[in-house]
């Protein structure tokens, strides 16, 4: 018996840094994602085979955490299984052809794509698919946080396991759909991929989130969503603190979340597109997770500059997920699409711009 699985990519359309903070974000999954041939195999083994990677498999009566596969696809079918057995469901062995269209580093969450992927078939085979799309997203985190060594929210995974476009209060757990409709609007979402590596960032990814939770530990809380907005306002600040630029960020962006989802709701693309350019100003000056010295990488900055340059005046553009390398989205109107791609092309290399769609 052979089943076929597709789990989509997602892309981040507001709510730069905020999901760690139990803050909000507008997220959507996209027509690029991982697609698997699977079948039961009665064993407690699943096996993992993928073009182009080494073939692997991880036995189910060992789901430890190995220090040493951080970072590996084989650390994510383990960690999965082992979320599954702490959730006391029904684990069990599966043989796997995969194949995806995610690019390393294009900032569409292949992992958490991935991971998710390992969670529905685990569900449809030894579940009878009973389980929620959220519950299989928490396993998917908790396979990223302790066996894949990246401490990420929950906003890849919930968007990738629920599908469509979705708006997240994290501090409240409520999900709400949203019709994001950009080519009603007369617009082009796309995502360039300036080739800026991830390797050695984790300490930059990290630092992130415990800048933010520093401050909020000043006001006596554990994350920033629980700090009253006006008290944190109200305090006088050394702006040149990075913890405080980073929180400021925080605060702006999370009340600009549900201003871009009310865009969407109501149609208006030039509206949206104001607020879009906001949060990608905010991430640069005040985030600033677009260079680190980790590796002094400068091709997603430059990115953003040339996009500047073509879509000041007539379009929007910001940094695309946790920053410091990777993608820039960018939203135009769908005559402007031509120029913008062709340019970043030519910078960037042929294919690395690319019009998603949301699925």
């Amino acid at each position: 018996m052979n089943d076929r699985f597709f789990v989509p990519g997602r892309t981040e359309l507001a709510g730069n840094h905020t999901d760690h903070q139990k803050g909000r974000v507008l997220a959507a999954a996209v027509d690029l994602g991982i697609s698997a041939v699977c079948s039961p195999n009665g064993e407690n083994i699943i096996r993992i085979s993928s073009k182009g990677f080494d073939s692997f498999e991880v036995n189910l009566m060992d789901l430890d955490v190995h220090p040493n596969d951080f970072g590996s696809s084989r650390a994510l079918v383990r960690g999965v299984a082992s979320a599954f057995y702490d959730l006391c469901v029904n684990i069990g062995g599966f043989d796997a052809k995969v194949e995806s269209n995610l690019q390393a580093g294009s900032g569409l969450s292949s992992s958490a794509a991935f991971a998710v992927l390992v969670g529905r078939v685990l569900n449809q085979y030894y579940n009878d698919g009973a389980m929620e799309p959220v519950v299989i997203a928490r396993a998917a985190q908790q396979a990223e946080n302790l066996h894949f060594g990246k401490p990420c929210g929950l906003m890849d995974q919930l968007t990738c396991s629920l599908g469509g476009c979705v708006y997240v209060d994290f501090s409240t757990c409520e999900i709400q759909p949203v019709k994001a409709d950009f080519s009603a609007m007369g617009l082009a979402l796309c995502l360039t991929d300036t080739g800026g590596s991830h390797a050695g960032l984790d300490t930059s990814y990290a630092r992130i989130p415990a800048d933010m939770r520093y401050v909020a530990g000043l006001f006596d809380r554990g994350v920033l969503s629980e700090v009253d907005p006006a008290e944190f306002r109200a305090r006088k600040w050394d702006v040149s603190d990075r913890p405080v630029r980073r929180a400021k960020h925080f605060f702006d962006e999370n009340e600009r979340v549900p201003k871009m989802r009310d865009a969407l709701l109501n149609g208006d693309g030039a509206e949206y597109m104001r607020l879009m350019n906001e949060s990608g100003r905010s991430s640069e000056k005040y985030l600033n997770n677009i260079v680190t010295s980790a590796t002094g990488d400068t091709k997603l900055k430059e990115g953003l500059e040339l996009s500047e340059k073509l879509l000041k005046g007539r379009g929007a553009w910001r940094v695309h997920g946790g920053g410091f390398a990777g993608c820039v989205q960018a939203l135009m109107p769908r005559e402007v699409f031509p120029e913008y791609k062709q340019a970043m092309e030519d910078k960037f290399g042929r294919g690395k711009c690319r019009e998603i769609k949301i699925v």
